[in-house]
Protein backbone atom coordinates (compact mmCIF):
# COMPACT_ATOMS: atom_id res chain seq x y z
CA UNK A 1 0.00 0.00 0.00
CA UNK A 2 2.93 2.80 -1.18
CA UNK A 3 -0.26 5.25 -1.53
CA UNK A 4 -0.08 5.19 2.78
CA UNK A 5 3.58 5.71 3.26
CA UNK A 6 4.73 8.91 4.87
CA UNK A 7 5.76 11.59 2.44
CA UNK A 8 7.79 14.28 2.73
CA UNK A 9 5.95 17.69 4.39
CA UNK A 10 4.76 19.99 1.53
CA UNK A 11 6.21 23.06 2.30
CA UNK A 12 5.20 26.56 0.90
CA UNK A 13 8.62 28.17 0.46
CA UNK A 14 8.68 31.75 -0.68
CA UNK A 15 11.29 31.07 -3.49
CA UNK A 16 13.50 28.75 -5.58
CA UNK A 17 16.53 29.06 -3.16
CA UNK A 18 15.03 28.16 -0.05
CA UNK A 19 13.28 25.01 -2.25
CA UNK A 20 17.20 24.32 -2.85
CA UNK A 21 18.18 24.87 0.34
CA UNK A 22 15.24 22.43 1.63
CA UNK A 23 16.23 20.22 -0.87
CA UNK A 24 20.06 19.94 0.59
CA UNK A 25 19.24 19.54 3.99
CA UNK A 26 16.56 16.56 3.19
CA UNK A 27 19.48 15.26 1.49
CA UNK A 28 22.07 15.76 4.28
CA UNK A 29 19.83 14.48 6.82
CA UNK A 30 18.87 11.26 5.11
CA UNK A 31 22.75 10.83 4.40
CA UNK A 32 24.32 11.80 7.33
CA UNK A 33 21.83 12.30 9.56
CA UNK A 34 19.07 9.98 10.64
CA UNK A 35 20.56 6.52 9.86
CA UNK A 36 23.34 7.06 12.89
CA UNK A 37 20.52 9.05 15.23
CA UNK A 38 19.35 6.14 17.18
CA UNK A 39 22.46 4.30 17.72
CA UNK A 40 24.52 7.83 18.60
CA UNK A 41 21.64 8.77 21.22
CA UNK A 42 21.75 5.62 22.64
CA UNK A 43 25.68 5.99 23.08
CA UNK A 44 25.19 9.50 24.29
CA UNK A 45 27.70 10.74 21.54
CA UNK A 46 27.36 14.25 20.21
CA UNK A 47 27.82 14.37 16.05
CA UNK A 48 30.59 17.31 16.19
CA UNK A 49 31.51 16.16 12.39
CA UNK A 50 27.84 16.92 11.40
CA UNK A 51 27.83 20.59 12.69
CA UNK A 52 31.14 20.84 10.39
CA UNK A 53 28.83 19.59 7.66
CA UNK A 54 26.18 21.88 8.51
CA UNK A 55 28.85 25.20 8.78
CA UNK A 56 30.63 24.03 5.38
CA UNK A 57 27.47 23.73 3.61
CA UNK A 58 26.11 27.36 5.14
CA UNK A 59 23.67 25.77 7.18
CA UNK A 60 24.58 27.75 11.14
CA UNK A 61 23.83 30.85 9.95
CA UNK A 62 20.78 31.14 8.19
CA UNK A 63 18.96 34.06 9.18
CA UNK A 64 22.15 36.54 9.54
CA UNK A 65 23.83 38.60 7.19
CA UNK A 66 25.47 37.38 4.29
CA UNK A 67 27.99 39.70 4.50
CA UNK A 68 29.48 38.35 7.65
CA UNK A 69 29.24 34.41 6.75
CA UNK A 70 25.06 34.17 7.15
CA UNK A 71 22.59 32.99 4.42
CA UNK A 72 20.68 36.03 4.53
CA UNK A 73 17.26 33.58 4.70
CA UNK A 74 14.28 34.97 6.39
CA UNK A 75 13.15 32.92 9.55
CA UNK A 76 10.23 31.52 7.21
CA UNK A 77 12.85 29.58 5.63
CA UNK A 78 15.20 29.11 8.36
CA UNK A 79 12.37 27.56 11.17
CA UNK A 80 11.77 24.91 7.94
CA UNK A 81 15.13 23.89 7.80
CA UNK A 82 15.28 23.44 11.27
CA UNK A 83 11.99 21.30 11.36
CA UNK A 84 13.73 19.24 8.91
CA UNK A 85 16.98 18.65 11.51
CA UNK A 86 14.75 17.84 14.13
CA UNK A 87 12.92 15.17 12.30
CA UNK A 88 16.10 13.36 11.50
CA UNK A 89 17.55 14.28 14.93
CA UNK A 90 16.62 16.41 17.64
CA UNK A 91 20.13 16.85 19.00
CA UNK A 92 21.08 18.56 15.45
CA UNK A 93 18.19 20.86 15.20
CA UNK A 94 18.03 21.97 18.66
CA UNK A 95 21.62 22.54 18.33
CA UNK A 96 21.39 24.38 15.12
CA UNK A 97 18.30 26.53 17.29
CA UNK A 98 20.76 26.89 20.04
CA UNK A 99 24.05 28.10 18.08
CA UNK A 100 21.84 31.08 16.43
CA UNK A 101 20.51 32.11 20.08
CA UNK A 102 24.13 32.28 21.26
CA UNK A 103 24.74 34.16 17.99
CA UNK A 104 21.75 36.37 18.48
CA UNK A 105 23.31 39.46 20.74
CA UNK A 106 26.55 39.43 18.64
CA UNK A 107 24.54 39.94 15.22
CA UNK A 108 21.89 42.16 16.90
CA UNK A 109 23.69 44.28 19.18
CA UNK A 110 27.61 44.16 18.60
CA UNK A 111 29.22 46.82 16.79
CA UNK A 112 30.40 46.64 13.44
CA UNK A 113 33.87 46.33 14.33
CA UNK A 114 32.79 43.41 16.79
CA UNK A 115 30.78 41.72 13.65
CA UNK A 116 33.36 42.16 11.65
CA UNK A 117 35.93 39.68 13.94
CA UNK A 118 33.56 37.55 15.30
CA UNK A 119 30.18 36.91 13.08
CA UNK A 120 32.26 34.99 10.18
CA UNK A 121 33.93 32.31 12.56
CA UNK A 122 30.80 32.09 14.81
CA UNK A 123 28.79 31.71 11.37
CA UNK A 124 30.38 30.03 9.07
CA UNK A 125 33.83 29.22 10.39
CA UNK A 126 33.04 25.80 12.30
CA UNK A 127 32.72 27.37 15.38
CA UNK A 128 29.49 26.56 17.83
CA UNK A 129 27.78 28.48 20.36
CA UNK A 130 26.23 28.50 23.35
CA UNK A 131 23.98 30.50 25.41
CA UNK A 132 24.27 31.29 28.57
CA UNK A 133 21.72 32.61 30.85
CA UNK A 134 19.91 29.63 33.54
CA UNK A 135 21.80 29.18 36.81
CA UNK A 136 21.37 26.85 39.53
CA UNK A 137 19.29 28.69 41.37
CA UNK A 138 17.73 31.41 38.91
CA UNK A 139 15.70 29.70 36.05
CA UNK A 140 12.61 30.96 35.34
CA UNK A 141 13.09 34.13 37.71
CA UNK A 142 16.68 34.49 35.13
CA UNK A 143 17.03 38.19 36.23
CA UNK A 144 17.94 36.65 39.76
CA UNK A 145 21.22 35.45 38.39
CA UNK A 146 24.32 36.32 40.07
CA UNK A 147 27.15 35.63 37.98
CA UNK A 148 29.41 38.83 38.56
CA UNK A 149 31.37 40.88 35.81
CA UNK A 150 33.86 43.20 37.97
CA UNK A 151 35.66 46.09 36.46
CA UNK A 152 39.32 45.62 36.16
CA UNK A 153 41.46 48.05 34.39
CA UNK A 154 40.23 48.04 30.44
CA UNK A 155 38.59 44.50 31.02
CA UNK A 156 36.14 42.09 33.41
CA UNK A 157 36.63 39.39 35.32
CA UNK A 158 33.56 36.96 35.11
CA UNK A 159 32.69 34.24 37.88
CA UNK A 160 30.21 32.43 38.52
CA UNK A 161 28.31 29.68 37.41
CA UNK A 162 25.60 28.60 34.53
CA UNK A 163 23.43 25.62 34.38
CA UNK A 164 21.76 23.86 31.90
CA UNK A 165 23.79 25.00 29.21
CA UNK A 166 23.19 22.84 25.91
CA UNK A 167 26.70 22.16 24.47
CA UNK A 168 27.85 23.19 27.94
CA UNK A 169 31.71 22.21 27.74
CA UNK A 170 32.53 21.77 23.84
CA UNK A 171 31.15 25.04 22.88
CA UNK A 172 33.66 27.51 21.18
CA UNK A 173 32.00 30.44 22.59
CA UNK A 174 29.32 31.72 25.11
CA UNK A 175 26.91 34.31 25.26
CA UNK A 176 27.00 35.04 28.81
CA UNK A 177 24.82 36.93 31.09
CA UNK A 178 26.38 38.83 33.75
CA UNK A 179 25.63 41.00 36.66
CA UNK A 180 28.05 44.18 36.72
CA UNK A 181 25.43 46.40 38.47
CA UNK A 182 22.38 46.84 41.10
CA UNK A 183 20.31 43.61 41.51
CA UNK A 184 17.44 42.85 38.83
CA UNK A 185 16.89 42.57 35.48
CA UNK A 186 19.23 46.24 34.76
CA UNK A 187 22.11 45.45 36.21
CA UNK A 188 22.91 42.82 33.57
CA UNK A 189 25.37 42.43 30.54
CA UNK A 190 26.00 40.71 27.89
CA UNK A 191 29.45 39.06 26.76
CA UNK A 192 30.99 37.21 24.29
CA UNK A 193 33.59 34.43 25.63
CA UNK A 194 36.12 31.87 24.31
CA UNK A 195 35.50 28.86 24.93
CA UNK A 196 39.37 27.98 25.62
CA UNK A 197 39.50 31.23 27.97
CA UNK A 198 41.30 30.67 31.52
CA UNK A 199 38.95 29.91 33.94
CA UNK A 200 36.05 28.41 31.65
CA UNK A 201 35.43 25.18 32.55
CA UNK A 202 32.48 22.64 31.96
CA UNK A 203 31.21 20.02 34.70
CA UNK A 204 29.99 17.12 33.89
CA UNK A 205 26.81 16.47 31.59
CA UNK A 206 23.48 16.02 33.06
CA UNK A 207 22.14 12.51 33.02
CA UNK A 208 18.78 12.93 31.11
CA UNK A 209 16.11 10.79 29.76
CA UNK A 210 16.21 12.22 26.53
CA UNK A 211 18.81 13.67 23.85
CA UNK A 212 21.19 12.28 25.48
CA UNK A 213 23.46 13.02 22.77
CA UNK A 214 23.23 16.68 23.55
CA UNK A 215 25.44 17.81 26.25
CA UNK A 216 23.37 19.36 28.95
CA UNK A 217 26.15 20.91 31.47
CA UNK A 218 26.83 23.95 34.55
CA UNK A 219 29.64 26.14 32.86
CA UNK A 220 31.98 27.65 35.27
CA UNK A 221 33.68 30.77 35.06
CA UNK A 222 36.45 31.08 37.72
CA UNK A 223 37.55 34.80 37.27
CA UNK A 224 37.53 35.06 33.56
CA UNK A 225 38.97 37.90 32.06
CA UNK A 226 37.87 39.22 28.87
CA UNK A 227 38.53 42.47 27.48
CA UNK A 228 36.12 45.48 26.94
CA UNK A 229 35.77 44.90 23.54
CA UNK A 230 33.52 41.60 24.29
CA UNK A 231 31.15 43.22 26.14
CA UNK A 232 27.64 43.21 23.56
CA UNK A 233 25.86 46.57 23.96
CA UNK A 234 25.55 48.94 26.63
CA UNK A 235 26.34 48.13 30.37
CA UNK A 236 22.95 46.68 31.94
CA UNK A 237 21.55 46.14 28.43
CA UNK A 238 22.19 42.57 28.74
CA UNK A 239 18.35 41.24 30.14
CA UNK A 240 16.74 42.73 27.06
CA UNK A 241 19.34 41.34 24.65
CA UNK A 242 18.60 37.90 26.11
CA UNK A 243 14.84 38.42 25.87
CA UNK A 244 14.80 39.44 22.59
CA UNK A 245 17.47 36.63 21.77
CA UNK A 246 14.81 34.15 23.56
CA UNK A 247 12.02 35.25 20.94
CA UNK A 248 13.63 34.00 18.54
CA UNK A 249 15.03 31.30 20.60
CA UNK A 250 11.29 29.68 20.94
CA UNK A 251 10.36 29.70 17.43
CA UNK A 252 13.38 27.44 16.87
CA UNK A 253 11.85 25.37 19.91
CA UNK A 254 8.09 25.17 18.13
CA UNK A 255 9.95 23.98 14.51
CA UNK A 256 11.86 21.48 16.00
CA UNK A 257 8.81 20.29 18.14
CA UNK A 258 6.86 19.96 14.88
CA UNK A 259 9.72 18.55 12.96
CA UNK A 260 9.49 15.63 16.08
CA UNK A 261 6.46 15.51 15.92
CA UNK A 262 6.52 14.91 12.30
CA UNK A 263 8.40 12.05 12.37
CA UNK A 264 6.45 10.19 15.51
CA UNK A 265 3.67 10.42 13.23
CA UNK A 266 5.65 9.19 10.06
CA UNK A 267 6.68 6.10 12.06
CA UNK A 268 2.93 5.53 13.28
CA UNK A 269 1.68 5.82 9.87
CA UNK A 270 4.72 3.25 8.80
CA UNK A 271 4.13 0.97 11.04
CA UNK A 272 0.11 0.98 10.98
CA UNK A 273 0.22 0.54 6.97
CA UNK A 274 2.32 -2.41 7.79
CA UNK A 275 1.21 -4.05 10.67
CA UNK A 276 -2.06 -6.74 10.37
CA UNK A 277 -4.29 -7.98 12.86
CA UNK A 278 -7.44 -9.58 12.31
CA UNK A 279 -6.52 -10.24 8.98
CA UNK A 280 -6.14 -6.45 7.81
CA UNK A 281 -3.75 -3.64 7.93
CA UNK A 282 -4.15 -1.66 11.62
CA UNK A 283 -4.32 1.32 9.73
CA UNK A 284 -7.65 0.17 8.51
CA UNK A 285 -9.52 0.36 11.31
CA UNK A 286 -11.25 3.87 12.25
CA UNK A 287 -10.03 3.90 16.04
CA UNK A 288 -6.55 4.34 14.87
CA UNK A 289 -7.16 6.62 11.84
CA UNK A 290 -8.72 8.77 14.09
CA UNK A 291 -5.71 9.21 15.85
CA UNK A 292 -3.78 9.44 13.18
CA UNK A 293 -5.94 12.41 11.87
CA UNK A 294 -6.08 14.30 14.96
CA UNK A 295 -2.13 14.20 14.99
CA UNK A 296 -1.65 14.89 11.51
CA UNK A 297 -3.92 17.90 12.70
CA UNK A 298 -1.93 19.24 15.20
CA UNK A 299 0.94 19.28 13.51
CA UNK A 300 -0.22 21.16 10.79
CA UNK A 301 -1.78 23.76 13.50
CA UNK A 302 1.43 24.33 15.12
CA UNK A 303 3.36 24.59 11.77
CA UNK A 304 1.09 27.26 10.83
CA UNK A 305 1.42 28.81 14.00
CA UNK A 306 4.94 29.48 14.17
CA UNK A 307 5.40 30.05 10.58
CA UNK A 308 2.69 33.03 11.14
CA UNK A 309 5.25 33.98 14.32
CA UNK A 310 8.08 33.99 11.89
CA UNK A 311 6.20 35.77 9.26
CA UNK A 312 5.51 38.89 11.67
CA UNK A 313 9.14 38.88 12.58
CA UNK A 314 10.16 38.86 8.96
CA UNK A 315 7.89 42.10 8.46
CA UNK A 316 9.41 43.98 11.37
CA UNK A 317 6.44 43.16 13.61
CA UNK A 318 6.06 42.65 17.25
CA UNK A 319 5.91 38.78 17.77
CA UNK A 320 6.71 37.90 21.07
CA UNK A 321 2.99 36.81 21.70
CA UNK A 322 3.06 34.93 18.67
CA UNK A 323 6.19 33.46 19.60
CA UNK A 324 4.85 32.68 23.06
CA UNK A 325 1.90 30.57 21.68
CA UNK A 326 3.77 28.92 19.17
CA UNK A 327 6.81 27.39 21.66
CA UNK A 328 3.61 26.49 24.03
CA UNK A 329 1.32 24.71 21.35
CA UNK A 330 3.98 23.16 19.15
CA UNK A 331 5.98 21.54 22.36
CA UNK A 332 2.08 20.25 23.85
CA UNK A 333 1.71 18.75 20.58
CA UNK A 334 5.10 17.10 20.59
CA UNK A 335 4.39 15.28 23.92
CA UNK A 336 0.79 14.02 22.86
CA UNK A 337 1.79 13.15 19.30
CA UNK A 338 5.22 11.17 20.24
CA UNK A 339 2.82 9.39 23.37
CA UNK A 340 -0.17 8.32 20.57
CA UNK A 341 2.85 7.44 18.45
CA UNK A 342 3.84 5.10 21.17
CA UNK A 343 0.33 3.75 21.69
CA UNK A 344 0.13 2.95 17.84
CA UNK A 345 3.28 0.87 17.76
CA UNK A 346 1.82 -1.14 21.15
CA UNK A 347 4.34 -3.05 22.76
CA UNK A 348 6.79 -2.51 20.07
CA UNK A 349 6.40 1.37 20.98
CA UNK A 350 7.29 0.75 24.22
CA UNK A 351 11.25 -1.30 23.27
CA UNK A 352 14.29 0.51 21.74
CA UNK A 353 14.03 -1.29 18.59
CA UNK A 354 11.62 1.40 17.28
CA UNK A 355 12.53 5.09 17.10
CA UNK A 356 8.87 6.14 18.71
CA UNK A 357 9.75 6.02 22.62
CA UNK A 358 12.95 7.90 22.09
CA UNK A 359 10.72 10.56 20.45
CA UNK A 360 8.58 10.51 23.44
CA UNK A 361 11.61 11.27 26.10
CA UNK A 362 13.01 13.89 23.70
CA UNK A 363 9.62 15.59 23.87
CA UNK A 364 9.58 16.40 26.97
CA UNK A 365 12.22 18.65 27.75
CA UNK A 366 10.68 20.48 24.82
CA UNK A 367 8.20 21.76 27.50
CA UNK A 368 10.86 23.04 29.77
CA UNK A 369 13.93 25.08 27.71
CA UNK A 370 13.79 28.16 27.02
CA UNK A 371 10.63 29.34 29.33
CA UNK A 372 8.41 25.94 30.34
CA UNK A 373 5.06 26.50 28.73
CA UNK A 374 3.54 27.61 32.42
CA UNK A 375 6.18 30.81 31.73
CA UNK A 376 5.02 30.91 27.84
CA UNK A 377 1.37 31.19 29.37
CA UNK A 378 2.37 34.19 31.84
CA UNK A 379 4.05 35.71 28.88
CA UNK A 380 0.68 35.69 26.58
CA UNK A 381 -1.34 36.61 29.57
CA UNK A 382 0.38 39.81 30.16
CA UNK A 383 -0.31 40.64 26.18
CA UNK A 384 -3.38 39.97 26.85
CA UNK A 385 -4.20 41.25 30.07
CA UNK A 386 -1.40 43.61 31.27
CA UNK A 387 1.12 43.06 34.41
CA UNK A 388 -0.34 40.75 37.19
CA UNK A 389 -1.38 42.52 40.13
CA UNK A 390 0.82 43.21 42.45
Amino acid sequence: MPDRAPQPVDRQLPTDEARDLISLVRDIAQREIAPKAAEEEDAGRFPREVFTLLSESGLLGLPYDAEYGGGDQPYEVYLQVLEELAAARLTVGLGVSVHTLASYALAAHGTKEQQVEHLPAMLGGGLLGAYCLSEPHSGSDAAALRTKAVRDGDGWVITGTKAWITHGGIADFYTVMARTGEEGPRGITAFLVPGDAPGVSGAAPEKKMGMKGSPTAQVHFDGVRVGDERRIGEEGQGFAIALAALDSGRLGIAACAIGLAQAALDEALRYATERRQFGRAIVDFQGLRFMLADMATQIEAGRALYLAAARRRDAGLPFARQAAMAKLHCTDTAMKVTTDAVQILGGYGYTADFPVERYMREAKVLQIVEGTNQIQRMVIARHLAGPEAR
